[in-house]
């Protein structure tokens, strides 16, 4: 599933694993020709339960920029470089990853798990040097092609997906449902970004960020991306461009109103804390003005992300239930916008 060419990297011609037991978390693609930000092999998960309802998941984990964020063991390092993630790793989950919570509406889902080690919002696709001996592999499309064409592969008969992820791995979520789409399209998909939404469509900042991580080298080859540049390719754009390629996917996102890593990564490009919920509301008018419907629910708090802990089973909003608001979501029953009155 080639969404570009992708330089230097080698896929493996067949990603299709072997049978597994349902339920038992399975590492796969390590010999794919995935790789990290310093340039270690990128490997991937899966669980294997209902084939015919699967979960697509984004992990988070920052983003890098220059020398100094970059740096692998520096102190202003603001991402993960390598990927330590293991199949235990998952016995420290909760959230939607707890499949005895009756409450959890995946969990007789099958999953596939991106880990995140690129710092490029698992959008980017190129080499960047940042210093003397520092070489940064922003290969986080190349990683995700893997994990598509693995998908793809491994459940040809799906026919509900869910896109999903956590602060960095939001970001895409979009992006790579539309390219599900395209190579399943019987399949009903919907999205659940937790936890950027107030990044805004700035062009010189979306410029900057693009042309630094070669996202543009990963824009997939659609109509409605034609003569498309770095200055285009913003985080509200994403919806925009894969509402208008595939409008039967649904679109769903999460956050805190004034979550603390989106205040964090805003103050580094001069936005104001107090904005954020604000520049939340505005990403979301600007989507819909495009014709792309976005279901929202967005919550007081400065909390970071949740869908992994099982806070996700106990928040209620304007005495609406998160759970039940994500179970209408998975179910293809496009729910309200749920938003909180009193924000802080």
């Amino acid at each position: 599933m080639r969404l570009a060419p992708v330089a230097g990297l080698v896929v493996a011609a067949s990603l299709v694993a072997a049978p597994v037991a349902a339920g038992e978390w399975t590492p796969f693609g390590e010999d794919a020709g995935g790789v990290c930000a310093d340039g270690s092999p990128a490997h991937f998960f899966e669980r294997v339960a209902d084939p015919e309802k699967v979960v697509l998941y984004f992990e988070g984990g920052g983003a890098c920029w220059s020398e100094s964020t970059c740096a692998f063991d520096g102190p202003d390092k603001t991402y993960t470089s390598s990927s330590d993630f293991s199949a235990e790793s998952f016995s420290e989950r909760g959230g939607l990853f707890d499949f005895e919570n009756p409450q959890n509406p995946v969990a007789d889902h099958s999953f596939v798990y991106v880990p995140y080690c690129t710092g490029d919002l698992h959008l980017g696709n190129t080499t960047q040097t940042y210093g003397d001996d520092l070489v940064v592999e922003h290969r986080g499309a190349a990683n995700a092609e893997i994990a598509l064409d693995h998908f793809v592969e491994r459940f040809p008969g799906a026919t509900e997906l869910v896109v999903a992820g956590v602060s960095a791995g939001s970001v895409p979520t979009p992006l790579y449902a539309a390219v599900l789409a395209d190579a399943l399209p019987d399949a009903r998909i919907v999205t659940l970004g937790d936890g950027s939404g107030s990044y805004p469509d700035e062009p010189v900042l979306n410029a900057f960020m693009g042309t630094l991580w070669g996202v543009t080298d990963s824009v997939p080859d659609w109509p409605e991306t034609v003569g498309l540049t770095a200055r285009d390719w913003s985080v509200p754009g994403l919806y925009v461009y894969a509402g208008q390629h595939a409008p039967d996917v649904t679109f769903g996102r999460f956050d805190f109103a004034y979550d603390e890593a989106q205040v964090f990564y805003g103050e580094v490009v001069g936005v104001a804390a107090e904005d954020l919920v604000q520049l939340m509301d505005a990403n979301e008018a600007q989507i819909e003005a495009e014709g792309i419907p976005l279901a929202s629910y967005t919550a007081p708090g400065s909390e970071h992300t949740l869908l992994w802990r099982d806070l996700v089973y106990e928040l209620e909003v304007e005495g609406v239930r998160l759970i039940d608001w994500i179970t209408d979501l998975v179910s293809g029953r496009t729910p309200a916008d749920v938003h909180c009155l009193d924000c802080r």
